[in-house]
């Protein structure tokens, strides 16, 4: 019976669908606990004190903000590990590679701030939250593609991934320039000289993850109590985790990739789900069809799901017209469009985004969080729907591959297999070995 259950467990997890059943799993758990007599308990468990104190040191905070703040660090972290793994040697590693993902990211961030703005125009207090609808939740948009199967061509899952990847850097951009409070100098200075131990550890080669995550420990306790979102420290502390370096027997391998793997399971089967659940609970028995329809929420709904698709079909498009860019192998423009209404997916960070902007969970009796729901429901089943009877099946083989499950980061095996598919578009031998998908669980 355990021995059937672990194997049960260990091929659902490798599954890329997996965490977005699980995701969903907890923010139905959360709605239902929140519309429930269960609410008191729900409301208790959010705002459980819980502090940390090491002499004059000291960090309070409710349950919910040592969620958002602390293990949103750790999914930042894993972020910017796929960032820099995928600058330095993925899909953005080159000019023609990023072209495509990165207008499309740009219009994807810019139209839906622009649908926001314009509803909201002249309310100061709604504009804090104009960059809400600028996100993409990427474990959900590729969770949907993966259910298509041979309908989506590869090309447009790498397409998917990198522009979601720039997505993501445009989020911790736009955190740091807009959602950073009164400034402590002092604690400035400690987290500067904590991101200077780390380059140095970098640049003499430390490998030891131990040692970066004591530092990048001290680097979160600092930016927590600079005034920058601790989140941000995550981020820092992955671009000086190094790429490549050699362990004591001058074996080389990669630290980065190694936590990349590793926090994988962790970001994907715990800490997303936690924060959703801790987030998504709105009573929707004090919430109405007109709070929806005006000011905040109704600039998130409208941003997510048609600025979204305009800003990354219309970009795309205009790139592609104007011989910047090309289309993505194997698609056509009704499967583009598809894959960018599934960009207004944006259910986490989404959420995460609106936790900055307004702190205060009353402000909108919950109406801007459900706002994203709604908003995020609309994109994935619309784009699941465009691309399952809109889209032919491809049955090619140099146009669709199958990917295998991973017990690492999908990201990772998507470069992996994103790979292959350039080489084999480059015409290798039908048994040349590197016409072998990597499969990561041998």
């Amino acid at each position: 019976m355990s021995e059937a259950f672990n194997q049960w467990f260990y091929q659902f997890i490798k599954r890329d669908t997996s965490a977005g059943i699980v995701l969903i799993t907890t923010t139905l758990l959360a709605l239902a606990l929140k519309n429930s007599f269960a609410s008191g308990w729900y409301d208790a468990f959010l705002h459980t004190p819980v502090a940390v104190q090491l002499g004059a040191l000291e960090i309070a905070k409710p349950l919910l903000l040592w969620i958002n703040d602390g293990l949103m660090a750790v999914f930042f972290l894993l972020i910017g590990l796929e960032v820099k793994r995928e600058l330095v040697e993925g899909n953005l590693s080159s000019v023609s590679q990023m072209t495509l993902p990165g207008i499309a990211a740009i219009g994807g961030m810019l139209v839906p701030a622009l649908c926001y703005v314009y509803v909201n125009a002249g309310d100061d207090l709604a504009m804090r939250g104009w960059a809400i609808p600028t996100a993409t939740d990427i474990a959900f948009a590729l969770g949907i593609l993966t259910l298509l199967g041979n309908r989506v061509p590869l090309s447009l899952k790498v397409f998917l991934m990198a522009l979601a990847i720039i997505d993501d850097l445009g989020a911790i951009i736009i955190i740091a320039l807009f959602y950073t409070t009164d400034l402590s100098t002092a604690s400035i200075w400690v987290a500067s000289m904590a991101l200077t131990v780390l380059f140095v550890m970098n640049r003499l080669g430390v490998f030891r993850r131990a040692a970066y995550v004591i530092v990048g420990v001290v680097l979160w306790v600092s930016v927590l109590k600079s005034g920058v979102h601790a989140t941000l420290a995550g981020v820092a502390l992955a671009f000086m985790i190094p790429l490549k370096a050699k362990n004591d027997r001058g074996e080389q391998f990669s630290p980065s990739k190694n936590m990349e793997h590793d926090l994988h399971y962790w970001v994907s089967f715990f800490i997303l789900p936690l924060f959703a659940f801790c987030n998504a609970g709105i009573d929707l028995r004090s919430i109405s069809v007109a709070q929806l329809s005006e000011g905040a929420p109704l600039g998130i709904i409208f941003g997510l799901f048609i600025g979204k698709q305009l800003g990354v079909f219309g970009f795309s498009w205009l790139a592609i017209k104007c011989k910047i860019a090309t289309l993505p192998k194997g698609a056509n423009w009704v499967s583009l469009y598809g894959v960018a209404l599934l960009t207004g997916v944006g259910f986490t960070m989404s959420l995460f985004v609106n936790s900055l902007a307004f702190e205060d969970d009353g402000l909108f009796q919950g109406a801007d969080r459900l706002a994203v729901l709604v908003g995020s429901l609309l994109s994935g089943v619309m784009g699941y729907l465009v691309l399952r009877f809109g889209v032919k099946a491809v049955e090619s083989a140099d146009e669709v591959i199958y990917i295998p499950s991973s017990v690492g980061s999908p990201m990772e095996s998507l470069t992996d297999a994103a790979a292959w598919f350039k080489d084999q578009t480059l015409g290798l031998p039908p048994d040349d070995p590197a016409n072998k998908l990597p499969d990561k669980t041998d």
